[in-house]
């Protein structure tokens, strides 16, 4: 019985690949994020340190991203970033999500990312938050294999409001 189940798992993964629906996929991003504005309003009390990024920092993150792609459209996967806030470093964990509506060389796509990241920043061990982005963009099919992308949209994360300008490669 125990030499059952890893068979029936290998033919389930042929099955799935000679449908040729799902396919395996990367991407790599590169973004600025541009600090907004602070989310909380804090009342100071006698252990507070400031804001979390205190200097109202813009931040830069690249992002890896592993996944699956369906039918040329819908890819969804998960991903593991490093964040620099001028100084203040952090890494973050998230599921990764995008829509392409079209099956052209050149299609709008709408991103989701929801997740947790952490900076480590003037509070002891630092802080760690949730992070959800929503984006949207236009993204160039180069060929069978490569595709480019430029987004934008909103992150909120680490207290604060920001907007991102992401470059990516989907292989």
């Amino acid at each position: 019985m125990k030499r059952f189940i890893p068979i029936i798992i290998i033919l389930i993964v042929f099955a799935l690949k000679a449908n040729s629906q799902i396919n395996y996929s990367g991407k790599l991003e590169i973004g600025y994020l541009a600090f907004q504005y602070t989310t909380v309003q804090v009342d100071p009390g006698p252990n507070w340190k400031g804001d979390y990024l205190n200097n109202e920092q813009s931040g830069i993150d690249v992002n890896l991203i592993n996944g699956i792609q369906f039918k040329d459209k819908l890819f969804a996967g998960i991903g593991l970033g490093y964040i620099n806030f001028e100084g203040i470093n952090g890494v973050s964990v998230f599921s990764d999500f995008e829509y392409l509506p079209l099956k052209t060389k050149l299609t709008p796509l709408i991103n989701l990312k929801v997740g947790y990241n952490h900076i480590w920043n003037q509070y002891d061990n630092g802080t760690g938050t949730a992070l959800i982005e929503l984006g949207g963009g236009l993204n160039y099919r180069i060929n069978a294999d490569f595709d480019i992308y430029l987004q934008s949209g909103f992150v909120m994360m680490q207290e604060a409001f920001f907007i991102p300008v992401r470059v990516g490669l989907r292989i």
